[in-house]
């Protein structure tokens, strides 16, 4: 905590082993944390029960959670975990919290990025979660027990982004590739870019403080600092 105070940091992200992991001590962490003024972004797999999720998630301010596919199948196979599970914990984390939610989805070939399914996952966010929930697309790499499927094309994963944006989801970005248009944040009222981002740099003077487009004065949907 000390660490982050001193380097001005935003906040603690609980990440690469996911959170939900060990439930006690990231709420222990969280608290101390919050004593400080920081705040605290989960990035899980959304595999947790009601019960422990609901004390999770009291201490959390945001959470990027993989929805890995839509469909059921492929969770229980390559995942192994339940597709409804993960649909749940969204739908809690949106609608019955004030988490901000992220939303992000590996693109596999051959598993996950056909026509069909993309549509299908799109327009289960847009549905159920809402069109401006954030909606990242990432590119596969081979590696570990999946050496022997190909990376992701660039190509590939901004069709999946065209796709995310005809169902109606309006923040839609693509990770893993070099993408300049895939990587802003485009005012859904004007059309101007109000973020912009390289690597791990954000040039964010096209929004206001208070979080509108310094262009139209269009809320952007998101938690401010």
């Amino acid at each position: 905590m000390h660490l982050a105070v001193a380097n001005r940091c935003w906040g603690v992200a609980y990440t690469y082993n996911d959170p939900v992991i060990a439930p006690e001590y990231v709420i222990d962490v969280a608290q101390a944390a919050r004593e400080v003024g920081l705040r605290n972004v989960a990035v899980t797999a959304g595999s947790i029960e009601p019960e422990p999720r609901a004390d999770l998630f009291a201490v959390v301010d945001a959470a990027n959670v993989d929805l890995k596919s839509i469909n059921p199948d492929f969770y229980h196979r390559v995942a192994g975990g339940r597709l409804e599970v993960v649909q749940d914990t969204l739908r809690y984390l949106v609608h019955e919290t004030s988490v901000w939610v992220e939303v992000t989805t590996l693109v596999i070939p051959g598993y996950n990025d056909s026509y069909a399914e993309l549509h299908q996952l799109a327009s289960w966010v847009a549905t159920e979660l809402g069109p401006d929930v954030p909606f990242h697309l990432t590119a596969f790499h081979p590696s570990h027990r999946m050496l022997d499927v190909p990376p992701t094309t660039a190509t590939t994963i901004r069709r999946a982004r065209c796709i995310a944006l005809e169902e109606g989801l309006r923040f839609v970005y693509t990770g893993n590739i070099a993408d300049a248009e895939g990587s802003t944040t485009w005012c859904p009222g004007c059309g101007v870019s109000v973020i912009k981002r390289q690597g791990y740099r954000a040039d964010a003077r096209g929004l206001t403080t208070d979080g509108r487009c310094a262009n139209c004065g269009n809320l952007i949907p998101g938690l401010w600092h």
